[in-house]
């Protein structure tokens, strides 16, 4: 059966039926680019089918985007997103999460499980706001979830179950890393691996007009600049090395290595990376105070 777009007015009645759902039921509440990867790969996971999930934006754009790029049927009306699952995913922007958590509230039951991946909200308001006894899980995963590569970290809220800890686990390990950590860091994870994406790329871009300038072709500077990331992303994590000690091994005295790390440290790649960081983690706190 083909996706299914139906648009119904904020406010409005829904029609959607009132059967109760499966387990596996997943709804996403928001469907941006992260939706999107989250979605797609849990179906490339084979954890959920497209009939078992649900999306809801107010943007008609994102809503179809959404429907055309994971097959999937998306509404307009958030509550219709609690009545379908009974896993509910929040992935809105932070100023939005009071507003839409006050939508879905007369409809959010003890057997709702809401996972929250809007930046810098603790568990606690999400809780306020939802109600005594909810069931809550932040997590902050990152977009390369739809290519099976995210890095997740998660915490739960004061009333979520182990179970649901785990049920939230086996989702991100699906899609990439996921770690438990103390709710306290998550902004520090926000800071280093929910942005770190761009990051990346902008430094995969680099390398390639690097090599571009010495005459490589587009194309080849690109795809030998992405290998080169993956590469030693993956030398790190196969082998359990420090990065430092793997540097070191592709460093001889007098070599060409040297002389580009030497360049690197002129340029104070290091200290503008950890910047980058720390500005971006204190960024999510301070959107969790707004």
């Amino acid at each position: 059966m083909p996706p299914l777009f139906f648009a119904l007015p904020l406010g409005g009645t829904s029609v959607l039926d009132s059967r109760m759902p499966a387990a596996q039921n997943i709804g996403f509440i928001g469907a941006g680019k992260m939706a999107t990867a989250l979605a797609k790969g849990f179906c490339r996971a084979g954890l959920v089918r497209p009939e078992d999930l649900l999306a809801s934006d107010r943007m008609e754009s994102c809503a179809s985007q959404f429907a055309k790029d994971v097959g999937v049927r998306t509404t307009a009306f958030n509550p219709d997103v609690a009545r379908f699952s009974n896993t509910l995913i929040l992935a809105v922007k932070p100023d939005q999460v009071p507003e839409v958590l006050a939508e879905i509230k007369p409809v959010f039951t003890e057997n709702h499980l809401l996972i929250s991946i809007a930046a810098g909200i603790p568990t606690s308001r999400i809780e306020s706001l939802l109600g005594a006894g909810s069931r809550v899980v932040r997590v902050m995963p990152n977009t390369p979830a739809l290519v099976g590569a995210s890095a997740s970290a998660y915490t739960l809220g004061k009333h979520a179950t182990p179970a649901d800890g785990e049920w939230v686990g086996a989702l991100f390990s699906a899609v990439g890393l996921a770690l438990q950590v103390k709710e306290g860091l998550l902004d520090a994870v926000t800071g280093l691996s929910g942005s770190g994406p761009a990051y990346v790329y902008a430094m995969i871009e680099a390398l390639s007009d690097g090599g571009v300038a010495e005459g490589l072709p587009r194309e080849i500077a690109t795809r030998l600049a992405a290998q080169t990331v993956l590469g030693g992303a993956k030398m790190v994590l196969d082998t359990g090395s420090h990065p430092g000690a793997l540097k070191d091994a592709v460093t001889s005295p007098g070599g060409t290595t040297i002389e580009g790390l030497h360049q690197l440290e002129k340029g104070g790649l290091r200290g503008v990376l950890m910047s980058a960081v720390r500005a971006a983690a204190d960024k999510s706190r301070r959107l969790g105070q707004g």
